[in-house]
């Protein structure tokens, strides 16, 4: 039996938890709701807050028809609190408590362990937000303009999901975190973001689409995992956030496979078969293939450092504990509670890679992380079918999970995609070759000129295959009303 999966809007948050008979959480929200539009209008896009976009919003959680579409301006979204159809008789799916029913209420023993992992992945939400609010202003088209604010609201939308969380369930603790989600800030020296990836800056459109293919998956699983919780309210709350996340990946691979092509095109017209004459290349006004490489590198690592430590006893504990499940648990054939069983990680001995066996349950994160490779994969394979059927002679490939990074076994190794380990000497002569330099940056900054014209686009990127909602090519995405 499910819940009713209609959305209640006579209250200033919509949600479908039935916060009107909830006064408590209900005057709690209402609370937090000015600082949040305060947070909102002065950390979220920049300039276009009075701007008509066409977003979608949630108004039933039925995977059916969930949403509608309309123009609305950003700060009058109607952000609030939903989650996926309560499951009758639920039961816990893994760890010590497998096969009981779930919790409604947060355990005792867990409630420091539950609100860490509430808190961090709230964090995560309006930081991309923070990250990207200049990008507007040099949006390729009023398509792509429309589909980074719809990013946005969403990340906004899950930020309200993790908070109603935090006050419904964790009392005078849970308050005080709220308010902290709206107090840190990416990239701040004082108040940073709690994940090194959400401080980093992301200026372009190009970094845009690699953040949203790569981070944002890391979300997918991240939320996947969460959506297994014994604790059944983040559960749910997961669930129906995972249903908005495929946009954003969506956003990440047709951005990036748009790129690619019109590089493609240009060099086909141009008569260049070479993807390594970068000089020729970019005089077209398109991004060559190996800095699009280069910015997969980047971008592709800094979320496997999202994973954390391959081992690790916090993430064994969740597991162990019932709220922070595998990636589809369910149709893992194993016992759920990882009794005996290994599961082999990369290690680093005597400077030579080799692959070992470790406890499974030590290494939850290690297997999350190869199912986040085995997802992204996906994505990359489709470029490279685009690429090859243009007749150039190049592959863009995910690089070895030992490089570049800044977590874990292989932090701070000076290692290439390729997997050989260098001298940190021959690191330093040759980074160039695998990561974005400043030059680069100076090149994609070069090419972001804004294209606002409805149907147009700009010319380093092609456009879309079809329209959002199935709209015409020329429709206009965003009425512009510039502040």
């Amino acid at each position: 039996m499910l819940d009713i999966v209609n959305v209640e809007y006579d209250t200033l948050i919509p949600n479908n938890v039935s916060l009107s008979q909830d006064k408590r959480v209900l005057k709690a929200l209402e609370r937090w709701h000015p600082g949040y539009i305060n947070w909102w209008k002065g950390m979220g896009p920049e300039g276009f807050q009075e701007s008509l976009v066409y977003l979608r919003t949630a108004v039933s959680v039925d995977p059916k028809g969930w949403a509608k579409f309309d123009y609305v301006k950003m700060p009058e979204y109607r952000w609030g609190v939903l989650l996926a159809p309560q499951v009758e008789d639920r039961r816990i799916p893994c760890g010590e408590h497998l096969g009981q029913p779930v919790w409604h209420e947060v355990p005792g023993e867990y409630r420091s362990m539950l609100r860490r992992l509430v808190v961090i992945q709230g964090d995560t939400e309006p930081a991309s937000v923070e990250q990207q609010r200049h990008l507007g202003k040099t949006a390729p088209s009023l398509y792509d303009m429309r589909n980074l604010f719809q990013v946005n609201v969403e990340e906004g939308r899950h930020l309200w999901a993790m908070v109603y969380l935090l006050q419904k369930y964790f009392g005078a603790d849970g308050r005080e975190e709220a308010d902290e989600l709206l107090r840190r800030q990416s990239g701040s020296v004082e108040s940073p973001r709690m994940l090194g990836a959400f401080n980093e800056a992301t200026p372009d459109w190009l970094s845009f689409f690699m953040f949203t293919y790569f981070t944002d998956r890391d979300g997918k699983m991240q939320l996947e995992s969460l959506a297994q919780s014994g604790f059944d309210p983040l559960s749910r709350t997961c669930r129906f956030m995972l249903t908005e996340e495929a946009h954003h990946m969506f956003v990440g691979e047709t951005g990036v496979g748009r790129v690619i092509q019109r590089t493609c095109e240009a060099m086909k017209a141009a008569g260049i078969d070479d993807p390594y004459d970068i000089e020729k290349v970019r005089a077209l006004g398109v991004i060559d293939l190996p800095t699009i490489q280069k910015k997969l590198n980047l971008h592709y690592t800094l979320s496997l450092d999202l994973f954390g430590s391959e081992i690790s006893t916090n993430a064994a504990n969740a597991f162990n504990a019932g709220i922070k499940g595998r990636y589809q648990e369910a149709k893992i054939e194993d016992d759920h509670q990882l009794h005996n069983a290994t599961y082999p990680v990369m290690q680093l001995v005597d400077g030579v890679v080799v692959t070992t066996q470790v406890p499974a349950l030590s290494a939850i994160n290690m297997r999350l992380r190869d199912d986040y490779s085995r997802d992204a994969a996906g994505g990359v394979k489709r470029w490279n079918l685009a690429i090859e059927k243009s007749g150039i002679a190049f592959q863009m490939k995910l690089p070895h999970d030992g490089f570049h990074r800044q977590i874990g076994i292989f932090a701070q190794v000076p290692m290439t995609p390729d997997g050989i380990i260098l001298t940190a000497g021959e690191w330093q002569k040759r980074k160039d070759e695998w990561l974005p330099t400043r030059a680069d940056g100076d090149f994609i900054q070069s090419l972001m000129k804004p294209v606002w014209e409805s149907g147009q686009y700009a010319g380093w990127i092609a456009p879309p295959k079809i329209g959002i909602d199935n709209k015409p090519g020329d429709f206009e995405y965003v009425q512009l009303h510039m502040a």
